[in-house]
């Protein structure tokens, strides 16, 4: 392989879930979810155990309660579990600094040069989770393959502590029969459009020409056709800048005045503003999501002429988003979230509307 780059890509398993096993012994073993125990709460992580029982992450608790009567219940703490991940990367940084972050538990490695000059990635990959595991009594699951896209199917193959090897000679293979919703880009709205012409599996999708992928999707035919082939040249980025910073609150009651929506759009103001100010960052578009109680959601937008990060320059435009949403009795809201984002001021600002909320402030993956 020496005239492929040798890729890594590292996924903790379970990993809210298992730190907190970790941390309380009593808990190992146990059907376990993280997540507040409230009427709206919703699971962060689920460990394998309560898996079983059908529980898993965005499900509310309440359902989860329901599917395993003895699930433990503890409240997440993020502090911790950055702790922990800053933690992992150290240990990742004694083989490469070629480290694109995804989450707090995940991550990929270029290590076709590394540091202590180890020829094999599949080696480098077996130590990582040997140190993990030793250092810190964590499990991780790894994909190797030349490229991100063929690393990150790999490292769920063999969930969990798992291990899995995808070689330029065998990558075709490894991927015909699967699924065309492994591959990037292929959301439930893009896989129906597929199914729609009798594609399922990848081998399909191979047999598919470029001309018609780009007919059917655009810019995203010629990734489609790559992928199919096991091809991705995208790099791995050393660092990534923060696009956006964000938060948003589900209501313990739906929310039918707008009188009570002003109040929490104002709390919801306040913390976005901590945020911005904890991390330093300043953008000029300011984003509005709303989430009703059928669980539809809209958002809206407007870009400034100027930085956002204050109370003074932020709750005006809030307003007048949240002027442009209708509810009421009959169509009560359930989650507002706000978030600042880095686009340039342009000549002429105005809303826009969007049918889907980019989380790109990612700070936790599960």
């Amino acid at each position: 392989m020496t005239d492929y780059r040798k890729i890594i890509h590292v996924d903790m398993d379970c990993f809210f879930a298992a730190v907190e096993q970790h941390d309380d012994p009593w808990l190992a073993g146990r059907p376990l979810a993280v997540g507040h125990d409230v009427d709206r709460g919703v699971v962060s992580t689920a460990s394998y155990e309560a898996r079983k029982f059908g529980v898993h992450s965005a499900q509310s608790i309440r359902i989860a309660k329901k599917l395993c009567p003895e699930l433990c219940i503890v409240p997440p703490r993020f502090e911790r579990y950055k702790e922990i991940s800053g933690r992992i990367h150290d240990i990742f940084h004694r083989y490469t600094d070629i480290i694109e972050p995804i989450s707090l538990d995940e991550a990929f490695l270029d290590v076709t040069t590394n540091k202590p000059g180890i020829p094999l990635a599949v080696d480098i990959a077996r130590e990582i989770k040997a140190t993990i595991r030793d250092e810190l009594g964590l499990t991780a699951s790894a994909g190797v393959s030349y490229c991100k896209m063929l690393a990150k199917i790999a490292s769920d193959y063999n969930k969990p502590d798992g291990l899995c090897v995808v070689h330029p000679d065998n990558a075709l293979q490894f991927l015909d029969d699967m699924k065309i919703e492994r591959l990037w880009l292929v959301g439930p709205k893009t896989a129906h459009d597929f199914h729609a012409i009798g594609v399922f599996t990848i081998r399909q999708m191979r047999g598919l020409s470029l001309t018609t992928l780009i007919r059917l999707f655009g810019k995203r035919g010629p990734l489609f056709y790559g992928y199919a082939r096991g091809v991705d040249d995208s790099p791995v980025e050393a660092r990534q800048e923060r696009k956006s910073v964000s938060c948003e609150q589900t209501f313990d009651t739906d929310l039918t005045l707008r009188s009570s929506v002003t109040v929490e759009l104002y709390h919801t103001v306040l913390e976005l503003v901590r945020r911005l100010k904890s991390s330093k960052f300043t953008g000029h578009t300011l984003t509005l999501k709303v989430k009703y109680a059928d669980f539809s959601q809209i958002t809206r937008s407007t870009t400034a002429g100027k930085p956002l990060h204050s109370k003074a320059d932020i709750l005006p435009l809030a307003k007048q988003l949240i002027a442009k949403v209708d509810f009421g009795p009959l169509h009560p809201i359930r989650l507002i979230g706000l978030g600042v984002g880095g686009a340039e001021p342009k000549a002429a600002c105005g809303n826009t509307e969007r049918r889907e909320w980019r989380e790109l402030d990612l700070p936790f993956k599960e």
